[in-house]
């Protein structure tokens, strides 16, 4: 069984990269949409033209939208502590770089009253 192709609101993803930024705004959600018709702020412009040049580019602006040109490439965003890798796919197209990245460390704890070692605290 052939793997069913991929559209965003009806357009495939060669449709999506020959449209203008307003056009695709007019795709997202309402606040993403403000956001883009805002305009780039000055880093956001700096990661879509480093992008356009390389792959595999370090950022801090993790509230950027993922635009159609970023599927496919690699992009480590800042957690907070270090760089995690994020490779765009199609399905994350509309949503910002942060919601892929998570800032919190899942707790794990042990059992209670018993440290790593196994020796029991009192």
């Amino acid at each position: 069984m052939a793997k069913k192709e991929f559209t965003f609101k009806g357009l495939r993803l060669a449709q999506l990269q020959e449209l203008s930024l307003k056009e695709f705004a007019a795709l997202v959600p309402s606040r993403e949409r403000r956001s883009l018709l805002r305009g780039l702020t000055p880093e956001e412009t700096n990661l879509v033209r480093k992008l356009e040049k390389r792959d595999n580019v370090k950022t801090h602006t993790r509230e950027m939208i993922i635009l159609p040109n970023m599927v496919g490439k690699t992009i480590q965003v800042h957690n907070g502590k270090g760089y995690e890798k994020l490779v765009v796919n199609e399905e994350m197209l509309g949503k910002r770089l942060g919601q892929f990245v998570l800032t919190r460390k899942i707790a794990r704890h042990a059992s209670p009253g018993v440290t790593k070692q196994g020796v029991k605290v009192k």
